[in-house]
């Protein structure tokens, strides 16, 4: 059974997870690493879930404000050997409720065009495809999404 932790982006276990994130993303994004990374600092982070199996830390995900009414999706993995049994899903909608809670209406993220299974995972949890926002602008390899989490 997963079991979810709510924390701060200076837990042990969460900085553990983004280094393996961050490893697997200089791979898939190349030369475009470097411009993405600059946004993924965890300075501004306050929301973090991590996901545990048996006591052992599996995946991660946060959300950080965007702005009065939206929260952004940011940080979210699993770890290799856990993945394609649904716990990133249940890391989004624990993420996701957590931003109900402190009364948000819509959660944004951002995602990079070669990131096949994290674009079928939002589309499938009901983001919808929007046009590219903030620093994400002017950037063809990156897919923006949002969806309505408070009607």
């Amino acid at each position: 059974m997963i079991e979810f932790i709510r924390t701060q982006a200076s837990a042990p276990d969460f900085v553990a997870l983004v280094e393996e994130l961050d490893k697997e993303l200089a791979i898939m994004d190349g030369d475009d690493h470097d411009f993405y990374h600059q946004f993924n600092h965890l300075d501004n982070i306050h929301h973090v879930v991590v996901a545990y199996l048996f006591g052992a830390p599996v995946g991660c995900g946060a959300i950080k404000k965007y702005d009065e009414d939206k929260m952004e999706i940011k940080r979210m993995f699993v770890r290799p050997d856990h993945r394609g049994n649904g716990c990133a899903g249940f890391i989004l909608k624990e993420l996701e409720l957590w931003a109900k809670e402190l009364n948000y209406s819509y959660c944004i993220l951002e995602t990079g065009v070669n990131q096949a299974a994290a674009i079928q995972l939002y589309r499938k949890s009901g983001y919808q495809q929007t046009e590219n926002y903030g620093q994400y602008q002017e950037v063809e390899n990156s897919l923006c999404f949002q969806k309505l989490i408070k009607t």
